[in-house]
């Protein structure tokens, strides 16, 4: 009677591991497309991603780069006030986005520019992305909004 219980005990804890394995398996598989990691341009620039990366950039919009192009095609560049890299983006920005702006943008980077498929902007005069505001204190130059 005791190695039917001690067999069973064991066949249990085997389908036990076997079960958190295959989750496991099938979580990591359901987010391979979905997981998209945060990067500076200070970033980019020192470690270049290849081009069939999907990844996100954030920081502000460059002063004076905004460029309007044909239809929804825009041109800018985006600072982490360091570094700045071109992004262009083809779609429509949303209403808030503007030059001096914190947004974070997702897209590759090809060729030297990244291209934005989702632009993200601020959604009111003291938002900022967390990720850019992080990156901002570790260069020690955000500046905490004033509660006026």
């Amino acid at each position: 009677m005791k190695t039917l219980k001690k067999r069973r005990r064991v066949q249990v804890i085997l389908l036990t591991i076997f079960a958190l394995i295959l989750a496991t398996g099938l979580i990591g598989y359901g987010m391979r497309d979905g997981i998209n990691f945060f990067r500076s341009p200070s970033e980019i620039i020192a470690e270049p991603p290849t081009s069939s990366e999907v990844f996100r950039i954030g920081g502000l919009v460059e002063e004076g780069s905004l460029v309007r192009g044909q239809g929804l095609a825009v041109q800018f560049r985006v600072t982490d006030l360091e570094t700045s890299i071109p992004v262009s983006f083809s779609g429509v920005l949303p209403d808030l986005f503007g030059e001096e702006q914190g947004m974070i943008g997702t897209g590759s980077y090809i060729n030297g520019v990244f291209e934005a498929t989702e632009i993200l902007a601020k959604h009111d005069e003291d938002y900022m992305p967390a990720e850019v505001v992080d990156m901002l204190k570790e260069q020690g130059v955000y500046q905490e909004p004033d509660g006026s």
